[in-house]
C-alpha cells in the first residue's frame, strides 16, 4: 500500500537555510516591504497572527513597524530563532492546534505558506472559522507554473499559483478578495533562465547553499542600480493599488465573508 503524500511539505533544516540568507537577502527585504505597504492599506485591525512564520523575518518587521503578532511555527528551530530576533508573541506548533475559538482571530497573515499545503482549501476554511467576520488574510505564494523548478521540489511546494488560481481557492473557502496582484517582475526573465530551464534540461538537480546565498544578493554596478530601482518602481506601484501582469511571486488580501 503506498503512503499517502505528506498533507504538509516541508524540507527538514528549512528554516535553518533560510537563517543563512534572511537578513542580508534582497528578496527577503523586498518582500518585506511590499507586505508592511499593504497592511498600510488594509489594516488588521488587531493582533495578527503569522501562521508558519518560520525564523520571525517578517513578524519582525511588522512588530518593528506597530503591528500586534503572533508568530506561530511548528518547528522549534524557527521558534527560537524568532524569539532571538524579538518576536514577542511566538506559539509552538500547528495552527490547528493553537487556534482559539471561532472568530476569536482578528487577522492572519500566510506568507510563502499555502504552497506547501497539500490540501489548500481545507486549510483556507479552518483558517476562515478562526477568523473574526470581516478579518483581513494577508498572504504571499509563489507565481506561475511555468516557472517551476528544482527548486519548488527541494522546498515541498505542491504548486504555484496565478491571481486567477489563487482568487479562486480563497473565494471557495469563503474569503473576498479584495487585492491581488503578482510582484517581483524583475526576476521572472532570470529565474526562467537561470532555474527553470536548467531544471527542465536536467542541469540543476538538487538545491546548494552557496547558489542560494548567491541567488539572495543583490547584483552590484549599473546594473545593480538599475535593478533595485525596478524593485522600488514596483513597490511604489503595489502601495497606490495598481496590479502588475507578471512577477514569480503573488501578494494578495482577503477578508472573510460577513454572512
Amino acid at each position: 500500500m503506498i503512503a499517502a503524500p505528506p498533507r504538509i511539505s516541508y524540507p527538514e533544516g528549512g528554516n535553518a537555510a533560510c537563517a543563512q540568507v534572511e537578513d542580508s537577502s534582497f528578496w527577503f527585504r523586498h518582500r518585506n516591504r511590499i507586505i508592511l505597504d499593504q497592511l498600510e492599506r488594509f489594516p488588521p485591525g488587531g493582533t495578527l497572527w503569522d501562521i508558519g512564520g518560520g525564523n520571525g523575518f517578517v513578524s519582525s518587521a511588522m512588530q518593528n513597524a506597530g503591528h500586534e503578532v503572533v508568530l506561530v511555527e511548528p518547528g522549534e528551530s524557527g521558534c527560537h530563532s524568532a524569539k532571538a530576533r524579538g518576536v514577542r508573541n511566538v506559539k509552538c506548533g500547528l495552527w490547528e492546534d493553537l487556534a482559539g475559538e471561532p472568530g476569536s482571530v482578528p487577522a492572519a497573515g500566510l506568507f510563502d505558506v499555502l504552497e506547501h499545503i497539500q490540501d489548500d482549501l481545507g486549510f483556507l476554511e479552518t483558517l476562515g472559522y478562526a477568523l473574526r467576520p470581516g478579518g483581513p488574510l494577508i498572504l504571499t505564494v509563489p507565481a506561475f507554473n511555468m516557472l517551476w523548478s528544482s527548486e519548488d521540489d527541494h522546498a515541498g511546494h505542491f504548486r504555484r499559483y496565478t491571481v486567477r488560481t489563487l482568487s479562486r481557492v480563497l473565494v471557495e473557502a469563503g474569503f473576498e478578495v479584495e487585492f491581488a496582484s503578482p510582484f517581483f517582475w524583475p526576476l521572472t526573465l532570470p529565474l526562467f533562465a537561470m532555474r527553470t530551464i536548467p531544471s527542465k534540461l536536467g542541469l540543476r538537480r538538487g538545491v546548494k547553499a552557496e547558489t542560494t546565498a548567491k541567488e539572495h544578493t543583490a547584483p552590484a554596478g549599473v546594473f545593480g542600480r538599475m535593478f533595485a530601482n525596478a524593485l522600488d518602481s514596483e513597490q511604489k506601484r503595489l502601495k497606490r493599488g495598481k496590479c502588475q501582469r507578471f512577477g514569480t511571486s503573488l501578494i494578495a488580501v482577503a477578508r472573510k465573508a460577513e454572512r
